[in-house]
């Protein structure tokens, strides 16, 4: 349903509404009921973060395109994600080792191999064009939409092309960020099944929690403003930074690109001085809730109606992605790797900067910077990963 048909258009009325979804996903998450209890935990609030305003949308709820989601998109996430760099313990996150990077790897191996295979599968009932479409997703999947826009610059991605290819990105990375938010419940056992050694990573979350009890403050008016002024003010200034003329740009470092970079730097720096005492005060929570309401944003942008319209698109997806989960998944069993970095590894490909960090606070709800890390490191190899993906189609073409 376009947006012209829908019930709620005024931008301000979407706001309300979706963050009406988070309030009571939220709310209904504390309620001591059996049912609701259990639901919450095969299902967990964030999975419905993305589908009742993936139905809204569907139903005419509220519009697929509004200005809402570019202006949660273009600051209210960078905002959420400079709180939570504030709130990182750098020194101690830097004892778990480098599996998680191994891992993420793995995963971007896995991307660049499946696209061409699934191409070359789905090829016949495929448009023409198809190959320059594989290269745009690519470049979303591994690193995200600032990638994925470097990438249609660079294979000239035509809109008829390009339509079904943001339409398979969201939908199969939706519900693979779903599966492995549900995967959170079990990774005792897949620990346990694999012979990981998870002590490390719950010991530097039980650290940064301990921390956390200890120094935890009631949030009053000054903290509040304080908070809020560094998340919108602190990510703005850095964007107006970025999209200066002395920053280099080009398709692969685009102004979105070097935001989220600054961010990161500015974040950890800050996390070294007396700023990260906001956090005691509940600086990552309010992060938090930026970050929830842009996934909502996304989630919005899906419609289910135009599924029936290109579902060898959609089928090719499902097959790219299955590639990349076997992929990390192998590389996990060799290495006798935890279950949260093939998480914090597979999101930093597939869901990059916005989803990654989500997915690393629900397995370690202390270690969500290293789910930003990931998604920044999927920023710097994605964009090449990514061209040689979609020359690898395009080979398969015949172009």
């Amino acid at each position: 349903m376009g947006k012209d048909m829908a019930i709620i258009q005024d931008p301000m009325a979407v706001f309300a509404y979706l963050i009406a979804i988070v309030g009571i996903l939220f709310m209904l998450s504390t309620i001591d009921n059996k049912f609701i209890n259990k639901l919450f935990r095969y299902a967990p609030p964030l999975i419905w973060m993305y589908f009742l305003p993936m139905l809204s949308t569907t139903f005419g709820i509220i519009p697929q395109s509004s200005d809402l989601y570019s202006f949660l998109s273009t600051y209210i996430l960078p905002a959420g994600l400079l709180l939570l760099m504030i709130s990182a313990n750098v020194p101690a996150t830097f004892k778990l080792g480098g599996k998680a990077i191994v891992l993420f790897l793995a995963g971007t191996i896995g991307v660049v191999i499946g696209g061409p295979i699934s191409y070359a599968l789905f090829q016949g009932i495929l448009p023409e064009e198809a190959w320059r479409g594989v290269g745009a997703l690519a470049g979303s999947w591994i690193g995200g939409t600032a990638n994925m826009g470097a990438m249609i610059s660079a294979f000239k991605t035509p809109d008829d092309i390009l339509s079904p290819v943001i339409l398979t990105d969201t939908l199969v990375g939706i519900s693979w960020m779903g599966v492995m938010i549900a995967l959170s419940s079990f990774q005792d056992k897949f620990n346990a099944w694999n012979g990981a050694d998870n002590s490390t990573i719950k010991r530097v979350n039980e650290d940064i929690a301990t921390d956390m009890q200890r120094n935890v403050k009631p949030l009053q008016l000054p903290q509040l403003f304080g908070i809020l002024g560094l998340g919108m003010a602190g990510s703005y200034i850095i964007r107006v930074f970025a999209d200066m003329d002395f920053i280099p740009k080009s398709d692969i470092m685009s102004t979105t690109t070097w935001s989220f970079i600054i961010i990161t730097a500015v974040g950890i720096a800050l996390s070294f001085t007396k700023v990260r005492n906001l956090e005691y005060y509940g600086a990552s929570k309010i992060g938090y809730l930026g970050i929830y309401l842009f996934l909502t944003g996304i989630g919005a942008q899906a419609n289910l109606a135009d599924v029936v319209q290109s579902p060898q698109f959609l089928l090719m997806g499902v097959v790219w992605l299955a590639i990349h989960i076997i992929c990390i998944f192998g590389a996990a069993r060799l290495l006798r790797a935890p279950l949260f970095f093939v998480a914090v590894g597979s999101q930093g490909n597939i869901g990059g900067t916005s989803s990654a960090p989500i997915v690393a606070s629900v397995f370690q709800p202390a270690l969500a910077p290293v789910g930003l890390l990931m998604g920044i490191l999927g920023n710097v190899v994605g964009t090449y990963a990514a061209l040689l993906c979609g020359k690898l189609a395009q080979m398969i073409a015949g172009g």
